[in-house]
């Protein structure tokens, strides 16, 4: 070890000794810095990693590398010094593991000189370390292969320009073997077996924070091959013409087997799937303990098939290897119970009719261009999640997703979207759904009891035979799943109103009426109970015995862990058109985009609440937009909310037109009231925050000529609130773990003092220390007017909260007031009905058909009700979200994954929930900044790699200092003149 040290240190300092030591060092700072803020436009990534900083570097180690081994044993074969060092006691093992460590040491030290990028990115947004410390690695081991091909090289000449030529060559073989150029000729078998050998494609790997060991022996393979053919160079230096045959042929015999056992070795790892350290934060690529939870609820086999083509879009084909080795790591961990299979269905016709025709599984027609022609090709890449009966199939715009980095094709960043996320949703959807079409007894983890609170008498038809029907179905459900569900039928008027006092006390629940005007009150409430869980059964519209079984169902599910949710979805209406008159129809805005995120984990019912009643079924109430609702609408939230359940709501009193000219005009809800009635109240202002998203503005530019060209313009726009972490509420909060959120057209929210303490208030959003409200409906800037901002400023900056939620009990504002429902309903009763009343005898003929509307109100609500208000209506509108898209090239989703969170978190599905979380460490953003800070930290890096230069030059000494006497005590050689 000392002599490997001595022989580094005299090659160190004969590197730095020339100038040529901090020419390569400086051009390979100043490209790594170009490449990074310039080409691969940092700020406007927007995200806190180093990304750019390793996506190259597989190319500049290239040139660097065989720049720096080049005249390693050149030098020594034109200045004659070769011999010299051969026929010296120092072993050639020592010679060229000495000088390896040299270049390694060069490497190393330009490598330090980019800390200051993790560094300062750091500073500026929420750097996840485990992928910075992958890439320095990777970055290392990549090194280390190129330098051992650079001194084998360099072993074979004498002139340093061959060597630089013709390592540069071989290096950049090794690294094209993997590349899309190359890949892309190919299918995906073909493909993937080139990304194996390729140094870039083993490079990524390591470089995104997952340390695995086969592509760390892949580089020490290289590394060892070369060693070994450059030790045999220099001993075939060492042997005459006249020399002993049978000896070289040993020594050829040996390099021969070592360099064979090397490579096979790469074989045999590659069958290790799970010799390999994440160590991003989160062990985001990873199979997560939620995923695991999941697959340990599998009572049957699962099928996840993957369906790919061999030919498909070479910026598809790097991430097929990808989710193959995801999937496996699927089935490992399913121990038995999954089963991963991979097609290609252009290969086989049975399996491609089977997902045409039943699966719904299409090829994508992708366009492909080259420098000669363009091209269509057909291919798949979908994956299959099939459960039972159940399946959920996968296409390529679930899996991925695509970031444009300036025009054209070659500028698109292709990458997957969180797959384990993804599959893993669709895992749970099919073992809900098939759950779902079981015996809905079967997967309740402890008995219900059924209380069904009925009067004895004075029930108006169709009661009597509903409550019939309730017999027969506790029957069938007792018949069916022994011991799971317990019932019991009791009067609250019989023990003299001490359970009637009851409900009312503890539910809230007063007795129903069948009329405004009937002087009829009885009971008919259903509730089910669970520990300390419980729902109410709603009585079915219909009032049948198959409408009161599908809401026992319903409300069976939600005592049953997995089973698939349901919720109500409330938007604004859309405006009507009227094309005899010119009028366009579709205005107002429209929540396609939420609508279709939130049915990823849940079934959707769309609803306007025009009834007054929310869909039996609804596990949770999400109201978006609300505009000018009725007394009907209001009254179907509030009851929902009295029943336990949880209201989701997204309302301002300010509408934007994004149509033509931009403006904003109020649009009351129809809410105020009865918010005011539960201690919230949205204020009649919008926030502005100096913590702004950045707003598309079309301006004209004379180019010349009176010519004038119309153009888009990013223009920062404190209408749009950017809620970072610092304004999120973390821990037991829906909030937790989101990353980044904007809200636009916002507006604030105040909480009256709660006198009640089994509430309980929680402040999700707040919005910068930089804020302020003001009461306008001007939001076009005026930079004559206000050069900074576009605005006036306000006069009292500060946090506005923008989000809350509630939980405990609430009381109805409805309460001791008849219901709304009662003004549809009959105004007394019908003759039959009195005839009924008055000792059974017939009365005058009536509609036998007719049903009275029973109808009643629950006064308060369990501890289980919650409500979370969002003091914005626009900011999950299709609309707003292309606006935001078109921003950053890119689909922005963080609205709608937040309201998704909202939704899971609510209805404790804390699974996905999670896995939604540590999946949004993919794509941290940085904090917001000026163009004038982001100058600064920009010249910062050049100043501080400048510095880093600086440093190395003045410490050099130390590395020169008797190194040359050390190196010639080594070689037995001191104070020789040669």
């Amino acid at each position: 070890m000392r002599n490997l040290l001595r022989i580094a240190r005299k090659e160190l300092a004969a590197f730095f000794a020339s100038p040529a030591a901090f020419i390569f060092m400086a051009a390979f700072l100043a490209i790594t810095l170009f490449l990074f803020f310039w080409v691969d436009r940092f700020f406007a990534r927007n995200i806190a990693d180093v990304r750019p900083l390793f996506e190259w570097m597989p190319v500049l180690m290239i040139f660097f590398v065989s720049a720096v081994t080049m005249r390693m044993w050149s030098e020594e074969r034109r200045a004659g010094t070769l011999e010299f060092l051969l026929t010296t006691p120092v072993a050639p093992l020592q010679l060229v593991l000495g000088k390896f460590l040299a270049c390694l040491a060069l490497v190393a030290i330009a490598l330090a000189l980019t800390l200051p990028l993790p560094l300062t990115v750091s500073l500026i947004g929420q750097l996840d370390w485990g992928p910075v410390l992958g890439g320095y690695l990777a970055a290392l081991a990549l090194a280390s292969a190129y330098i051992s091909i650079g001194l084998f090289v360099s072993a074979r000449t004498d002139n340093q320009v061959i060597s630089l030529i013709v390592s540069t060559l071989i290096c950049g073989v090794f690294y094209l073997l993997g590349s899309s150029t190359l890949t892309s000729l190919l299918g995906n078998e073909g493909g993937e077996l080139l990304r194996l050998l390729g140094a870039g494609s083993r490079f990524e790997s390591i470089a995104r924070g997952v340390i695995d060991l086969r592509d760390l022996y892949y580089y020490l393979s290289i590394f060892g091959v070369f060693l070994v053919l450059n030790l045999y160079v220099l001993e075939s230096v060492r042997w005459s013409a006249q020399g002993r045959a049978p000896q070289h042929r040993r020594w050829r015999l040996i390099a021969g087997l070592t360099i064979a056992n090397l490579i096979a070795v790469n074989l045999w790892l590659g069958q290790l799937t799970q010799a390999r350290a994440d160590l991003t934060s989160g062990h985001i690529y990873s199979i997560s303990d939620e995923t695991r939870s999941y697959l340990r609820q599998l009572q049957e086999p699962l099928l996840i098939r993957g369906y790919f083509s061999a030919q498909t879009h070479p910026l598809l084909a790097p991430l097929v290897p990808r989710l193959r080795d995801l999937l496996k790591e699927y089935e490992i961990a399913g121990q038995g119970k999954v089963r991963v299979e991979f097609v290609d269905p252009q290969q086989n016709p049975a399996l491609e009719a089977e997902a045409n025709k039943q699966y719904g599984i299409q090829p994508v027609p992708f366009q492909t261009s080259s420098k000669y022609q363009a091209s269509v090709t057909n291919s798949y890449f979908n994956i299959l999640v099939k459960y039972g009966d159940e399946y959920s199939a996968l296409g390529f715009r679930d899996l991925i997703e695509v970031k444009e980095r300036g025009e054209g094709e070659g500028n698109l960043n292709v990458n997957l979207r969180d797959p384990e996320y993804t599959i893993t949703r669709a895992i749970k959807k099919v073992l809900s759904g098939y759950r779902g079409s079981g015996d809905v007894l079967a997967d309740l983890p402890q008995p219900v009891m059924l209380q069904a609170y009925i009067s004895a008498e004075k029930l108006p038809d169709p009661l009597p035979a509903l409550k019939s029907g309730l017999e027969e179905l506790i029957k069938d459900y007792q018949a069916k799943a022994p011991g799971k569900l317990n019932a019991e039928i009791v009067d609250p008027d019989a023990d003299g109103g001490k359970t009637a006092k009851m409900l009312q006390d503890d539910y809230g629940l007063e007795p129903l009426s069948a009329g405004l005007l009937s002087p009829r009150r009885f009971w008919f409430h259903l509730i089910l109970k669970s520990g300390d869980k419980t729902e109410q059964i709603p009585l079915p519209d219909s009032l049948d015995k198959d409408g009161l079984k599908r809401n026992i169902d319903a409300e069976l599910k939600r005592f049953t862990p997995g089973a698939l949710r349901t919720v109500a979805l409330y938007t604004p209406p859309r405006q009507q058109g009227m094309p005899q008159l010119g009028i366009p129809g579709g205005g107002g805005p429209s929540f396609d985009l939420l609508k279709q995120k939130l049915e990823e984990n849940a079934s959707v019912d769309a609803t306007d609440l025009r009834d007054g009643r929310v869909p039996e079924n609804a596990d949770i109430l999400f109201v978006a937009s609300p505009q000018q609702l009725e007394e009907k609408q209001v009254f179907a939230i509030d009851q929902f909310l009295m029943k336990g359940g949880t209201v989701i709501m997204a309302t301002s009193p300010y509408q934007p037109s994004l149509r033509g000219e931009l403006n904003v005009a109020t649009m009351p809800s129809g809410l105020e009231q009865w918010l005011e009635f539960q201690g919230l109240h949205v204020d009649d202002s919008l926030v502005l925050d100096r913590q702004n998203a950045p707003f598309p503005i079309p301006a004209e530019r004379d180019v010349g000529g009176g010519i004038k060209v119309r153009q888009i313009q990013l223009m920062d726009y404190p209408f749009f609130a950017d809620i970072r972490r610092d304004g999120l509420a973390q821990g037991a909060a829906p909030t937790a773990g989101t990353q980044q959120l904007t809200l636009s057209w916002a507006s604030p929210l105040s909480i009256a003092p709660d006198k009640n303490s089994k509430r309980k208030v929680v402040r999700l959003i707040e919005s910068s220390p930089h804020s302020w409200a003001a009461k306008t409906t001007n939001v076009v800037p005026d930079f004559e007017a206000h050069p900074d901002i576009g605005f006036p400023a306000g006069s009292k900056e500060g946090r506005q909260l923008l989000g809350a939620m509630i939980e405990g009990e609430f009381t109805s504002f409805f309460a001791g007031k008849p219901s709304p429902l009662a003004k549809d309903a009959p105004a007394k009763d019908t003759p039959e009905q009195k005839a009924t009343a008055d000792n059974g005898s017939k009365g005058a003929a009536a509609d036998k058909d007719a049903k009275p509307s029973i109808t009643g109100v629950i006064g308060r609500s369990p501890e289980s009700g919650r409500l979370i208000l969002i003091g914005s209506g626009t900011f999950l509108s299709d609309e707003v979200l292309g606006l935001a898209s078109s921003v950053d090239r890119t689909q922005y989703l963080a609205p709608v994954n937040f309201a998704q969170n909202l939704v899971d978190w609510s209805l404790e599905d804390r699974g996905l929930l999670a896995l939604r979380n540590r999946g949004g460490q993919f794509s941290r953003t940085l904090a917001p900044m000026k163009s004038g800070s982001q100058m600064f930290w920009e010249y910062l890096n050049y100043a501080l790699a400048l510095l880093g230069l600086g440093i190395v030059f003045i410490v050099r000494r130390s590395l020169r200092l008797g190194a040359r006497k050390r190196y010639l005590t080594m070689l037995g050689t001191e104070g020789a003149t040669t």
